[in-house]
């Protein structure tokens, strides 16, 4: 029986990659909280997730030797922009507080999922060694 990553991993390698792109905008965000005119933006993380995870199941065909890969190719994910609570006279619509509010919650759950693939790959060893 062949193994397979995607389903021994499970969700959790899609969503480092959804989060790494949501810390990117959030850092973004957060630099440009004094830039006149920013717009802060951010994704869905529950639709680009699901996005990220219908895009593996696809399976995309290799018709020539030549073409390139789907495997493992960067996701796509859709940038919106946040509604602000407030209005600013410059108009940055980045809340600072906000913004560092869902960076921090964002880099706790990317641990989360690190913290869950090291459990899984832990686990794949062992079955592998016979433990």
């Amino acid at each position: 029986m062949p193994l397979s990553f995607d389903s021994a991993l499970g969700i959790h390698a899609k969503a480092l990659d959804v989060r790494a792109k949501r810390t990117e905008l959030l850092a973004s965000n957060i630099a440009n909280s004094d830039t006149p005119g920013f717009k802060a933006r951010d994704i869905d993380f529950r639709s680009a997730l699901s996005n990220a995870s219908s895009q593996s199941k696809t399976g995309l065909q290799q018709t020539n030797a030549r073409h390139l890969s789907a495997s493992g190719g960067s996701t796509s994910f859709t940038t919106l922009y946040r509604v602000p609570n407030h209005s600013s006279l410059d108009g940055n619509t980045v809340d600072a507080q906000l913004e560092k509010a869902a960076f921090s919650e964002n880099a706790l759950r990317y641990q989360a999922s690190l913290t869950f693939l090291d459990r899984k790959f832990k686990g794949l060893v062992g079955a592998l060694k016979g433990e």
